[in-house]
C-alpha cells in the first residue's frame, strides 16, 4: 500500500535471538525446555495457592500473583520466540505486534510492584507480628495487587498507543526476538522524541520507586533481626524471607545490569541476551527457588502428589 510515496508497514520481521542456522535446532531445544518447566512450575504454584488450606496467607496470595505475572509475560513472549527456531520468515502482523507490547508491559510492570508488595508483606510478619493481621487484611492484599495491575495497564496502554501511532515505512526488520519498546522506536520515521522521554521516565521510575520499597523494607527488617536476642529467633526471620530475597536479587540484578550498561557497550545483542534472561529464564527460577526454598510449599507438594498417587494408582 502507497501513501504519500512510503510504503506502510502492515507486518514486522523478527530477527530472533540469532542467524547462525547451526544453532536454531540447540536453541529451539533448550528454550522449549525452559519454558514448559515455566509454565508447569508456575501453573503449579498458582493451582497450590488456590487448593492447599496451608497456603492461604497474604504470603502465599502475593505468590500466587507473581506465578500468574511469570506466567503471563514469558508466555506472551515465549511462544512466538519458539516458532522463530523452526520457520523460515518470522514475520509477525502489525496489530499482533501491537499486543504483544501490551500484554508484556502489563505483566513486567506489575511484576515490579508485586514484588515490593511481598517484601512489605515480610517487613510486617517479622517487625509487626503482632498486628499483622491487621496491616494485612484481605482487603489491604487486595488492595496490593489490583492497584499494580491497573498501574500495569495505564503503562502499556499509554506506552503502546503512542508507539503505534508512530508512522512505520520502508524498513521493518525488528532487531529482537518479540516485539519491544525500543527496537521498535528504532524503525520508526516520525519524531520519536516525546515517546522516548515517556519511556526513560516511567521506565526509571517503576525500577527505582520498587527497588525503594524492597530496599526499606529489607533494611527494617535486617534492624528487626539484629535486634533480636535469640539465634534460632535470628534464623527463622532469615528463613522466612531468604526465598523472596533470593528472587528480587535475581530479578533487579538482571534489570539494573542492563540499564546501567555504558552506552559505549550497549546493543541491541547484548538487550536481547538480557531479555531472554528476564522473560524466560526467571519465570523459569522463580517457581523453583520457592519450591525448594519453602517447607509449606514443599509439603503440599508432597501431600499432592500423594493424593494424585492414591487416585491413579
Amino acid at each position: 500500500m502507497e501513501r504519500h510515496n512510503l510504503t506502510v508497514v502492515t507486518e514486522f520481521i523478527l530477527m530472533g535471538i540469532t542467524d547462525h542456522p547451526e544453532l536454531q535446532a540447540p536453541l529451539f531445544g533448550l528454550f522449549l525446555i525452559v519454558y514448559l518447566i515455566s509454565l508447569v512450575g508456575n501453573l503449579g504454584m498458582i493451582i497450590l495457592t488456590m487448593i492447599d488450606s496451608r497456603l492461604q496467607s497474604p504470603m502465599y496470595f502475593f505468590l500466587k500473583h507473581l506465578a500468574i505475572t511469570d506466567l503471563c509475560y514469558s508466555t506472551a513472549v515465549g511462544p512466538k520466540m519458539l516458532s522463530s527456531f523452526v520457520v523460515d520468515k518470522n514475520t509477525i502482523s502489525f496489530y499482533f505486534c501491537a499486543v504483544q507490547l501490551s500484554f508484556f508491559i502489563v505483566f513486567i510492570v506489575s511484576e515490579f510492584f508485586i514484588l515490593s508488595a511481598m517484601s512489605y508483606d515480610r517487613y510486617v510478619a517479622i517487625c509487626k507480628p503482632l498486628l499483622y493481621t491487621v496491616f494485612m487484611s484481605q482487603r489491604v492484599c487486595w488492595a496490593l495487587v489490583t492497584i499494580p495491575y491497573l498501574y500495569g495497564i495505564f503503562v502499556s496502554l499509554l506506552l503502546t498507543i503512542k508507539i503505534f501511532s508512530l508512522s512505520f515505512c520502508g524498513y521493518n526488520v525488528i532487531s529482537h526476538f518479540y516485539c519491544d519498546g525500543l527496537p521498535l522506536l528504532s524503525l520508526a520515521c516520525s519524531n520519536t522524541y516525546e515517546i522516548e522521554v515517556i519511556t526513560i521516565i516511567l521506565s526509571v521510575f517503576n525500577l527505582m520507586s520498587s527497588l525503594l520499597i524492597v530496599l526499606v523494607s529489607y533494611l527494617l527488617i535486617l534492624i528487626a533481626i539484629l535486634r533480636m536476642n535469640s539465634a534460632e529467633g535470628r534464623r527463622k526471620a532469615f528463613s522466612t524471607c531468604g526465598s523472596h530475597l533470593t528472587v528480587v536479587i535475581i530479578f533487579y540484578g538482571t534489570l539494573i545490569f542492563m540499564y546501567v550498561q555504558p552506552k559505549s557497550s550497549h546493543s541491541f545483542d547484548t538487550d536481547k541476551v538480557v531479555s531472554v534472561f528476564y522473560t524466560l529464564i526467571i519465570p523459569m527460577l522463580n517457581p523453583l527457588i520457592y519450591s525448594l526454598r519453602n517447607k509449606d510449599v514443599k509439603c503440599a507438594l508432597r501431600k499432592t502428589r500423594e493424593k494424585l498417587w492414591s487416585i491413579f494408582s
